[in-house]
């Protein structure tokens, strides 16, 4: 029996995984918009802001915004361990990086309890 030397971060499986479930996820939310564009909810902005405050799309819109921050993130991280060799350099692209998803996130959770 031949032992390999696993080493690396293992993330693969679930990586890939969440990007595609990350995707899915913005995909089925740009079609619901999409068709309540179609059928004019967007008609003035008293139609479109009672149609985004409604509690099923504050849900879903808050969904997205964390499939968002996920699947920006791992997108990002994966560019800063391939490209960015020096340790301390891809350490410090990687915590800006989470403090911009957080930024993100949290402003994007202030325009919906807004709504």
């Amino acid at each position: 029996m031949v032992r390999r030397n696993v080493v690396g971060a293992h993330y693969g499986l679930v990586d890939w995984l969440a990007q595609r479930v990350t995707a899915v996820l913005m995909a089925a939310y740009a079609m619901v918009v999409a068709v309540a564009l179609l059928q004019g909810a967007a008609a003035d902005f008293v139609t479109w802001r009672s149609f985004m405050a409604s509690g099923l799309m504050r849900f879903f819109s808050f969904v997205l915004v964390l499939a968002l921050a996920w699947h920006a993130w791992v997108g990002v991280r994966d560019i800063w361990m391939d490209y960015v060799k020096p340790v301390s350099l891809r350490l410090a692209l990687h915590v800006l990086t989470l403090f911009a998803l957080i930024g993100s996130v949290g402003w994007a959770l202030g325009i919906l309890w807004r709504l």
